[in-house]
């Protein structure tokens, strides 16, 4: 969502489920003024984090909620558009179904061939994609988040 991509917006329904499951409170940690305010080192594995909210906060200030809708939009448009061509080439075939920006494919045949196209692709340096493997069968994940991302 234009931003690092270790940068995320959570909404949670029950924050208290994360807390608990990533309280840590050694007693070097603990301090007077606890309880007084959200501590969000509990809300994450690590104790500190990078700072990368006041960087959401201007892509969301700047963009505004109809950019991004716009963005998000264009993304997912473009994935599907990827899937058409897929599915239009019989040499290829779609693995799962098409989420958000997120299209799984593969070559039909073996995981050796698929194995093989991923290291060209990867190899030539202009895009990259992730390999994965469901039930012994590996296929490539094309995730669209790029903002220079566009169809030609």
């Amino acid at each position: 969502l234009l931003v690092n991509f270790d940068c995320s917006a959570m909404w949670l329904k029950k924050p208290r489920w994360v807390v608990d499951a990533f309280n840590v409170d050694p007693l070097y940690l603990k301090h007077d003024q606890q309880g007084s305010a959200p501590d969000y080192r509990h809300w994450q594995i690590p104790l500190g984090r990078r700072f990368r909210s006041l960087k959401l906060w201007f892509v969301l200030r700047l963009y505004g909620v109809e950019n991004l809708q716009k963005h998000i939009r264009k993304h997912i448009a473009l994935a599907h558009l990827f899937e058409r061509l897929c599915s239009s080439d019989v040499r290829f075939e779609i693995y799962e179904e098409v989420t958000m920006g997120l299209v799984c494919f593969r070559l039909k045949g073996n995981n050796e061939m698929n194995e093989e196209l991923l290291r060209r692709i990867n190899g030539r340096g202009k895009i990259h994609l992730v390999p994965s493997k469901i039930d012994d069968v590996y296929f490539l994940r094309l995730a669209i988040c790029s903002r220079f991302s566009e169809e030609s």
